[in-house]
């Protein structure tokens, strides 16, 4: 049973934009904390750009000011608007949904990744 299914990578040029998207489960989505994560090549995934179930917002400095993330609660998908990219975006984006239980437990959830291409 997948339950996040990212979309929207692909091959673009510096300066081109492209829009990532995450596709979630119901019963995961509800309440949950989202995110984007980056795999570069030869690098650690690290994250890029998050919002809480309320809608709040927060980026890596490297994307502030080009990158946007959104959530859509009534379509359980969270977006990823990528503008000014550049060849260090170059890697696999995963989606991450992160659901809170009793006291310090919580679960996460990840996508299989979409592939992003930036040509110089």
């Amino acid at each position: 049973q997948v339950q996040l299914v990212e979309s929207g990578g692909g091959l673009v040029q510096t300066g081109g934009s492209l829009r990532l998207t995450c596709v979630v489960s119901r019963d995961i989505f509800s309440g949950a904390f989202m995110a984007w994560y980056l795999q570069a090549p030869g690098m650690p995934r690290e994250l890029v750009a998050s919002i809480t179930s309320g809608g709040t917002s927060n980026y890596a400095d490297s994307v502030k000011g080009r990158f946007t993330v959104s959530r859509d609660n009534a379509k359980n998908t969270v977006y990823l608007q990528m503008n000014s990219l550049k060849p260090e975006d170059t890697g696999v984006y995963y989606c991450k949904a992160r659901r809170y239980g009793k006291g310090w437990d919580r679960y996460d959830y990840w996508g299989q990744g979409t592939q992003v291409t930036v040509s110089s």
